[in-house]
């Protein structure tokens, strides 16, 4: 591991102040914030991150989830995510949140890892992990190795020639599709901003991952109040039943209204480069009657853009069945 400046601070302004790097002309550029370091702190040991300077946020009133006057839910970012899985409101308001978070990591890591380093959370692609492979995401402009190489846990939504690689967070597909806003505080002040323009497709910019700026501080996250009548799940699909990452999810909130769809929001997790909230899908089964064919043909607009590779075609079918079961499951 290199060297690098360690700072600890009890105040959000003075962890932004902090973020300030004098050896680089662009402030924040070589600084980074540390919570649980679940991500961080691994990616530093395999010389994949490179900060000259990490602020520990551990210290800062950002641990608390409080209802709002409106009925929605305010979470701070160094909520840890067994904290949030377990609140009284989440599951009882946001099931499908509570059962994300649960599907994801460990235990141990769950009591560390914290709601605003969730929603940074990096990729497994192995060859963005292993600094002696090409990388786009990692160096720009060197290549992506996956595209040709293993590729079987990729993405197939959202991709570009230069990066295949799939968001690996489960919590962030069930924010996807609780349309959750993500609240920033940063050198240029404050602002808020819809998860479904957080995340950034590859493009050709794949080691921009986020709409962050040097410097910037996730505070907290906000959920509206639950729809009405509206039931929710997470369905999560992979190689073993614990500590894995998803090969397909999916998200899903429903409200039945007469026997049909009133209205539905969807997002699908371990096949995105990005969470992948489906509107398609949404739209698709909005009117239609609650059945199998109504939500398979949900499903089929889901991933009809898909563009699987050379070993990850299963993922299609297998992301349509994770849909279908999940709206099965809420519906039915």
């Amino acid at each position: 591991m290199r060297s690098f400046a360690f700072v600890r601070t009890d105040d959000v302004s003075a962890a932004i102040a902090a973020s300030a790097d004098s050896s680089t002309a662009q402030q924040g550029a070589s600084a980074r914030f540390v919570a649980g370091g679940t991500t961080l702190i691994d990616l530093m040991k395999l010389n994949v991150e490179r900060p000259e300077r990490v602020i520990d946020i551990n210290r800062l009133p950002l641990d608390r989830i409080e209802p709002l006057a409106d009925g929605g839910l305010k979470i701070g970012a160094t909520v840890r995510n067994s904290d949030l899985a377990n609140h009284a409101v989440v599951r009882r308001d946001y099931p499908v949140l509570s059962q994300a978070v649960l599907a994801g990591a460990s235990a141990q890591l769950r009591n560390m890892a914290t709601t605003g380093g969730n929603l940074l959370q990096r990729t497994r692609c192995m060859y963005f992990r292993d600094t002696a492979s090409a990388c786009n995401k990692r160096e720009p402009g060197t290549g992506c190795s996956a595209i040709l190489g293993a590729n079987r846990t990729l993405a197939i939504l959202g991709t570009s020639e230069h990066c295949i690689a799939t968001n690996p967070s489960d919590m962030n597909v069930a924010m996807a599709a609780l349309e959750a806003t993500i609240h920033v505080r940063g050198i240029r002040g404050e602002r808020s901003i819809a998860i479904a323009d957080f995340h950034l497709l590859p493009g050709d910019t794949p080691h921009r991952e986020t709409v962050l700026e040097p410097g910037d501080l996730i505070t907290h996250v906000t959920l509206a109040p639950p729809a009405p009548g509206s039931r929710s799940c997470y369905l999560k699909l992979r190689d073993r039943a614990s500590y894995e990452f998803a090969l397909a999810s999916a998200a899903v909130i429903v409200t039945v209204v007469g026997g049909r769809v009133a209205r539905a929001r969807i997002a699908l997790g371990g096949v995105g480069t990005k969470p992948w909230r489906s509107t398609r899908a949404e739209s698709v089964l909005t009117g239609e009657p609650v059945s199998g064919p109504a939500f398979r043909k949900a499903a089929d607009a889901a991933l009809h853009d898909a563009r699987p590779r050379s070993q990850n075609a299963f993922k299609v079918e297998l992301a349509r069945r994770c849909l279908v079961h999940a709206l099965k499951e809420v519906t039915l």
